[in-house]
């Protein structure tokens, strides 16, 4: 994981975002943002540890969760604690389903915006978890939160990966705790989890 010292990390003028269409929670319109967000020209490369405390500008952050549905019924979801290791230390020791991070400046192999941000996605997957199953991927929306301090500058991109079998284990130590959970006991647990991940559950799962 580079150091936010001195990674590079994409993103996008907080204006350009409002001229596409305000909103507040998740929205389901990913025709309308994702295309127009990944091929503007207003997209650049900026100082991790400046953008973190600037609101001019979000950080564009995929969000996968992963979904396993059982013969029975039963929808389970990958969830884990975020231990002291994880970069965003204003998330540390709270729960989340979603897996993801920051895309870098040395993902820009192509000058492609949706390539660039599909090598992010995967290099960050890679970094955090191991997938030893088959999945299929469907971007389903996007969560932006103007509510909370880490909400103002980024700008998150929700994946769900349904998986044939529950084989997502954790691949660096910084995921405490994690595992699949039915979806009804992380409902009723949501008061534990960070806010992407409850404007998440409430919009896709409650």
């Amino acid at each position: 994981m580079p150091n936010i010292q001195t990674e590079q990390v994409l993103v996008i003028p907080t204006a350009l975002f409002h001229d596409l269409g305000y909103f507040q929670g998740f929205c389901s319109e990913i025709d309308r943002y994702v295309g127009p967000l990944f091929e503007s020209d207003a997209v650049s490369y900026r100082p991790r540890f400046q953008m973190e405390e600037d609101p001019n500008y979000k950080q564009l952050i995929p969000y996968v969760i992963f979904r396993h549905a059982s013969n029975d019924g039963t929808v389970r979801l990958f969830q884990y604690t975020r231990g002291g290791g994880q970069g965003e230390a204003r998330l540390h020791a709270l729960r989340s389903v979603g897996v993801g991070g920051h895309i870098s400046i040395t993902d820009a192999a192509s000058n492609n915006g949706h390539a660039v941000y599909t090598e992010g996605m995967r290099r960050e997957l890679n970094e955090e978890v191991s997938i030893d199953t088959s999945f299929t991927d469907t971007c389903v929306g996007l969560i932006n939160d103007d509510q909370t301090p880490v909400g103002r500058v980024h700008l998150g991109v929700v994946h769900i990966y349904d998986v044939e079998h529950p084989a997502v284990c954790p691949a660096e130590e910084d995921l405490l705790d994690a595992g699949f959970q039915p979806v009804t006991r992380i409902l009723s647990e949501l008061n534990q989890f960070e806010t992407w991940s409850q404007i998440a559950m409430r919009a896709l799962f409650e």
